[in-house]
């Protein structure tokens, strides 16, 4: 493959820009390599690209060849895997055991599943015949392509976002316009240079770029002829990009924060609980929306379960992502860990305790596992996402009052729970206003499954057919039978 660090993809060429910025390794603070900084002008023509591939070729109807391009591209993903594992390994700082799950290997399978769904998904929905002032009359619904979107991914998991968003997108048979987070800008572009060399996608329908700065998003969210905007990452830029997109009524697909609960019950086995919470809190180091970063526990057993999760915590290895053992890598840039360390010394000088963790390890940008207990419900740590390997743990007397602490979020992406009679678990989950939940540690994170969340953790869902029908509009026909 070629070095996948230089070029824009924009009208099926790849092209350079005239300036560019640096890619660091989060593990070693080392430059990977110089990323294209695309100018206003390069997304001009991208999006034009993508226009006029939607609106004058055969991309949009023929399925057939949809099907026949979505097969090359995981062919060629698949090919590749090993030289996109070493790059994301050294850009994202992911451990090599993460790569081998939800950072690369299960994202290519969603290129897959939706080839796959695209030869069996019906596009027509018969309502049938009804009378109607003294005629017969036809109605039904056929799905069609969405328009032109633009598709913006965070720097946490950014293979498996593109794909989360291209793949069910191409499906549909929208044309797009990807844009790479500025912290790991050279997997989004190799993921381009795969769809220029190794698909017959044609030129248009599929354009990649990459900038330092936010002016680029901004100008997709506004432009004219975007007609859908898929965006993953803070619910502070979700908010300003619903805004932004409300100039022309763009559809939005809004992926945001999360503040989620696990919520531990009196019968619960108190060790898997804090196995699982310790684990969960430093996948990729906390970096994700859905991670369960708030621990509510029975205030009988407050102190003895925070033992238990303390020590979890000091057993997770962490360090060189490169090494197959390690599970957690370092934070994307000092930018974040300063932001993580901030946040859990305002809760130490509020009056919380820091029990485990807190410790800055250089070189690169790790911090360590933390664990934070005596932390108010109301409290910053509380309530908003750190994005970091950072636990609170939280205190509380009854079932009503979990729930009532789980609940109180601006955010409602996810959950777990954890107890031994899994009916009440379910039964108590039910009560939680989030869009994904795990019991006793089930896993909900496939293909087919929709993702997504309420309140301001987002807008829709993706992956599974809710993916599909995100970039989908619906026409309804009637006729009058003759």
């Amino acid at each position: 493959m070629p070095p996948p660090n230089r070029r824009l993809l924009i009208d099926g060429r790849l092209v350079r820009a005239d300036r560019t910025f640096a890619s660091v390794n989060p593990a070693t603070g080392e430059v990977v390599g110089e990323a294209p900084d695309a100018t206003a002008e390069q997304t001009d023509a991208a999006v034009a690209a993508a226009r006029r591939a939607f609106d004058t070729t055969a991309w949009s109807t023929d399925t057939k060849f949809r099907v026949h391009c979505l097969d090359q591209l995981h062919h060629a993903l698949t090919h590749h895997l090993e030289e996109l594992r070493e790059l994301t390994i050294a850009e994202v700082g992911a451990p090599r055991m993460l790569t081998h799950g939800q950072q690369l290997d299960e994202p290519v399978g969603l290129v897959r599943y939706y080839a796959d769904l695209l030869g069996t998904h019906p596009l027509t929905e018969d309502l049938g015949v009804v009378e109607y002032l003294g005629q017969l009359h036809h109605r039904w619904v056929e799905k069609e392509a969405g328009g032109v979107l633009a598709a913006i991914v965070p720097y946490n998991y950014p293979v498996q976002l593109a794909l989360a968003k291209l793949a069910p997108a191409l499906a549909a048979g929208c044309t797009v316009v990807l844009k790479g987070a500025p912290d790991t800008p050279l997997i989004t572009l190799a993921l381009g240079e795969l769809v220029a060399a190794h698909t017959d996608i044609p030129p248009g329908v599929v354009n990649v770029l990459t900038s330092s700065d936010a002016v680029t998003g901004e100008l997709l969210t506004t432009h004219p002829d975007i007609d859908m905007v898929s965006f993953t990452g803070s619910t502070a830029t979700g908010r300003r990009i619903m805004a932004a997109a409300s100039g022309t009524v763009k559809r939005v697909f809004l992926e945001l924060g999360g503040k989620s609960a696990l919520i531990v019950l009196d019968d619960a086995d108190f060790a898997a609980a804090a196995r699982y919470a310790a684990y969960m809190i430093c996948l990729h180091a906390g970096q994700s929306c859905a991670i369960t970063s708030r621990m509510l526990v029975p205030r009988a057993h407050h102190d003895a379960i925070a033992h238990q999760v303390a020590a979890a915590l000091d057993r997770v290895r962490y360090g060189d992502p490169t090494h197959p053992k390690t599970y957690m890598g370092p934070l994307i840039s000092e930018r974040q860990r300063e932001k993580v360390d901030g946040m859990v010394r305002r809760a130490v000088a509020a009056g919380a305790t820091l029990v485990t963790g807190g410790r800055r390890i250089d070189p690169g940008f790790y911090y360590t596992p933390t664990l934070v207990t005596g932390v108010d419900p109301a409290s910053e740590l509380a309530q908003e996402e750190v994005f970091g390997p950072v636990l609170a743990l939280i205190p509380y007397d009854d079932e009503d009052d979990a729930v009532r602490i789980a609940n109180d979020s601006a955010y409602g992406l996810s959950g777990a729970i954890h107890g031994a009679d899994q009916e009440r678990a379910i039964a108590l989950a039910r009560r939680i206003r989030t869009g994904t939940f795990s019991v006793n540690g089930g896993n909900y994170f496939f293909p087919d499954t929709p993702f997504g969340g309420y309140k301001q953790s987002g807008i829709g869902r993706e992956k599974g057919v809710d993916g599909l029908e995100e970039f989908m509009e619906r026409k309804t026909f009637g006729a009058v039978v003759v």
